[in-house]
């Protein structure tokens, strides 16, 4: 099911990526993944989980970061073989990817790290899918000579949202269409982008409200797949607890993005 899954995204069907922020608990992205699973099949949309096992770019050391490398890939490993869905997660340094590729269907480059050429060849080296994040620093365009240094036919960019003064991201929708003329898998992140990076004295807020309505947008401007951090009580998450999508509403997310994608296929 997982190499179907994968052959779906590759032949150009619409596709979801989602999942917890951070790796908390094993329960937690156990229960994720189950609830999201359900909706996928019953929504027949190849669903990809998500999740960290290192948040690397906290603004304070005092921030939860993830259980690691090791307990994180355990978790993952469980997830992938328990539901049978293909698993992304981040790689932060060319000495993670050999071991995370060998849990990992697709492994993701954070967008503050997207520049960074050797991590962004080794990925590629592995044959895996690349997913790489589009820094809140850069130009649409300039993610095509980044896709060139993966040397890969299997990559995928995620637009998360551009800076905009402090504390704050906009959306370009303009985007989605210039970094398409890549060839390439263009992937919207709306929770991220809809993110107040440090915005709550030292820690980054959100805008969940606003989730479905800019899902909606991508959808209609047109996108290859959707990236979503959701948890099922985003209270109580120790990473991106007020940027997260409760559980709750992910039926009502796909629901309403499908019937539009629907529309664009007419």
């Amino acid at each position: 099911m997982i190499e179907n899954t994968l052959k779906r995204i590759a032949d150009g069907e619409f596709f979801m990526i989602a999942g917890p922020c951070a790796i908390e608990s094993e329960a937690v992205c156990l229960e994720v993944a189950d609830r999201v699973s359900e909706l996928a099949n019953r929504f027949d949309v190849p669903y990809v989980f998500k999740s960290s096992f290192k948040k690397a770019n906290r603004l304070s050391g005092a921030s939860y970061s993830g259980p690691g490398l090791t307990a994180g890939l355990t978790v993952l490993r469980k997830v992938r073989e328990q539901f049978n869905v293909p698993i992304v997660t981040d790689v932060h340094e060319t000495t993670e990817i050999d071991q995370v590729a060998a849990v990992a269907d697709i492994l993701q480059i954070p967008a503050f790290l997207c520049r960074q050429t050797d991590l962004v060849a080794k990925a590629g080296a592995t044959g895996k899918w690349v997913n790489i994040k589009k820094g809140q620093f850069l130009a649409p365009e300039d993610m095509a000579p980044i896709a060139a240094k993966a040397n890969s036919d299997k990559i995928m960019l995620t637009e998360r949202g551009v800076s905009f003064g402090y504390h704050t991201l906009v959306v370009d929708f303009r985007s989605l269409i210039i970094m398409k003329r890549t060839g390439h898998k263009v992937i919207f992140d709306v929770t991220h982008s809809l993110q107040l990076p440090s915005g709550g004295n030292g820690i980054s807020l959100g805008q969940p409200e606003f989730v479905i309505p800019f899902a909606r947008a991508a959808m209609a401007v047109g996108i290859d797949g959707l990236f979503v951090e959701t948890h099922p009580r985003p209270s109580e998450a120790r990473s991106d607890a007020a940027a997260m999508l409760p559980l709750e509403q992910m039926e009502r997310l796909l629901d309403e993005v499908l019937k539009i994608r629907a529309a664009r296929e007419r």
